[in-house]
C-alpha cells in the first residue's frame, strides 16, 4: 500500500482551500453551521456524513455555486467568498459531478480535450493529455465512444479525466466510486493517490463508499446535522464510536 502524506506540521495559511466558519440556511432550515474545513496541497481529505448532513451545501460554498450566510472561503491565502464558480475554476478549483456534467454528442477524448483547451493548452498538447489521462483511467479504449453512451461509472471515470486537464491546484471529487465494480475501486484508490502524489494537488473526497475513504484519505472530516461531528485520520475515525453510531454503522461499503 502507498503511504499516506503526512498532514502534520502543517502552517497556518501556505498553500491550502479553506472554509472558515461557514454558515448556510435555506427557508429557515440550517444546512451548515460554524463548519470549518482545510485542504492542504499534496493532501487528500475526506468528506463523510449522513445524508442531508451538509456535504454538498459545502462543496457548493467552496467551488462558488453558493454563497455563505456568514463566515469565508481562502485559496491559498486569498479570500474568494465573492468569486464565481469560474474565477475559482480558473484559478486552480476543480470539481468533479456525481452525474456528469460532459458534452454529449462529442467523444470522451474530445471532452478531456475541451477542458484542456479551456485552460490554454495548445491542441496537439491537448490531445497528448487526453489520451494519457484516458489511459490512466482505463478509458483509453473508450477515447472514440460517445460520451453521452457510456455507462456510469465509466462517465465518472471521464468526469476525473475532465478535472484533471485543466491541471488543478485543487479538485473537489464528488463520489467518484459511484456506478464502480469492487474491483475497479483500487485503481480509483491508486489514481486519487496519484493526484496527489504526482500532480501535487490536494484533494475533497465525498464518498458513500467507506473503502475509497479510508483506503484513500489522509485525514476525514465529519459532518452531521450541518456541524462538524469528528475530524481525524482514517484510524482515528474509524476508533471513534460517535461516528460510527452516526455514520458508519449505518453504511455499507
Amino acid at each position: 500500500m502507498t503511504p499516506r502524506s503526512s498532514s502534520q506540521g502543517r502552517r497556518p495559511g501556505g498553500e491550502c482551500l479553506r472554509a472558515v466558519e461557514v454558515s448556510r440556511s435555506f427557508e429557515g432550515v440550517q444546512a451548515l453551521e460554524g463548519v470549518s474545513l482545510r485542504v492542504d496541497r499534496s493532501e487528500v481529505v475526506g468528506l463523510i456524513g449522513p445524508n442531508g448532513a451538509g456535504k454538498t451545501t459545502l462543496v457548493n460554498l467552496i467551488t462558488g455555486f453558493d454563497v455563505p450566510d456568514s463566515g469565508r472561503i481562502e485559496l491559498d491565502g486569498r479570500e474568494i467568498t465573492a468569486w464565481s464558480a469560474v474565477r475559482r475554476a480558473s484559478s486552480g478549483l476543480a470539481r468533479t459531478f456525481q452525474h456528469g456534467h460532459l458534452f454529449a454528442g462529442l467523444s470522451a477524448i474530445e471532452n478531456v480535450e475541451v477542458a484542456a483547451l479551456g485552460v490554454g493548452a495548445r491542441s496537439s498538447h491537448a490531445h497528448m493529455r487526453a489520451r494519457e489521462l484516458l489511459e490512466m483511467l482505463g478509458l483509453g479504449d473508450r477515447a472514440d465512444h460517445d460520451a453521452s453512451m457510456l455507462p456510469h461509472g465509466d462517465e465518472s471515470k471521464l468526469g476525473v479525466a475532465r478535472a484533471l486537464a485543466t491541471d488543478p491546484r485543487y479538485l473537489l471529487m464528488d463520489e467518484p466510486a459511484a456506478g464502480l465494480s469492487e474491483p475497479e475501486l483500487p485503481a480509483l484508490v491508486n489514481v486519487i493517490r496519484s493526484v496527489r502524489d504526482q500532480h501535487r494537488a490536494g484533494v475533497l473526497l465525498i464518498d458513500h463508499n467507506v473503502t475509497v475513504i479510508m483506503e484513500a484519505c489522509d485525514r476525514v472530516v465529519v459532518l452531521d446535522g450541518g456541524r462538524v461531528l469528528s475530524e481525524g485520520t482514517p484510524e482515528e475515525i474509524r476508533a471513534n464510536p460517535r461516528v460510527a453510531a452516526a455514520y458508519l454503522g449505518t453504511v455499507r461499503a
